[in-house]
């Protein structure tokens, strides 16, 4: 039998940590969303904290930040559960776990990411809307967003592959992810090359696909640029 019967343990899996990233890149960009405006923001306050957050977060081995966060976080929330009153014991889910953790540490990668395309968008023209009348708000999200994301692609891609490669490190909390099956099926049948092997192989698709999706969206935004060029 192919895979011994594991193929649909390794398929489920596979959707957790497709789930995973998918909900964990959500929360990365909208913190690296905020914290590049915060980087560029007029506000020192502002600038101190987001530059603390990329300092701590790229400085920190990712297996680190999810041990600290599931491990460290359930014993401060059974702590402050415990002072007010509650007694009965805490557990975080390491799906919810897994996803804060990666989402927060790709949020600081892509602060930059999103810092430097906010950067190559030519200031003439948030100043022409200001000028035609629009709200910095409207000139944000009609202006700058469009070629700021343009500009952000290739990084956000690049990211993007990262990212669904480092979720092989909540099998460590315990989630039944693709690592976590593919290790279940190499100690049963005692075949590790032939599982993790499988297990490779499932990432890469993941990836390939991703560049195939990616390299396509980078097309369809750069085709007005292309022929501006012309």
């Amino acid at each position: 039998m192919f895979l011994h019967g594991f193929l649909p343990s390794l398929l489920e899996g596979a959707a957790i940590t497709l789930s995973v990233a998918l909900a964990s890149l959500a929360l990365a960009m909208v913190l690296g969303l905020a914290g590049a405006m915060a980087k560029l923001s007029r506000w020192r306050w502002a600038q101190g904290l987001a530059y603390v957050y990329t300092t701590v977060i790229r400085g920190v081995p990712d297996l680190v930040l999810m041990l600290l966060i599931f491990f460290g976080g359930q014993v401060a929330v059974n702590h402050i559960a415990l002072s007010l009153g509650h007694e009965d014991y805490i557990d975080i889910d390491p799906y919810v776990a897994g996803v804060i953790t990666i989402g927060f540490i790709f949020g600081a990668y892509l602060t930059e990411a999103f810092r430097g395309a906010f950067l190559a968008v030519p200031p003439g023209q948030r100043e022409a809307g200001l000028a035609y009348g629009m709200s910095p708000w409207q000139v944000l999200v009609r202006i700058s967003f469009p070629q700021m994301f343009r500009h952000a692609l290739p990084g956000l891609s690049n990211n993007w592959l990262v990212l669904i490669k480092s979720t092989a490190i909540v099998s460590v909390i315990g989630l039944h992810d693709l690592m976590t099956r593919g290790s279940q099926a190499a100690g049963s049948t005692r075949e590790p090359f032939v599982f993790y092997s499988a297990v490779a192989l499932i990432y890469l698709a993941f990836t390939t696909v991703s560049e195939l999706v990616f390299d396509r969206l980078q097309k369809r935004l750069s085709v007005g640029q292309r022929q501006g060029k012309l």
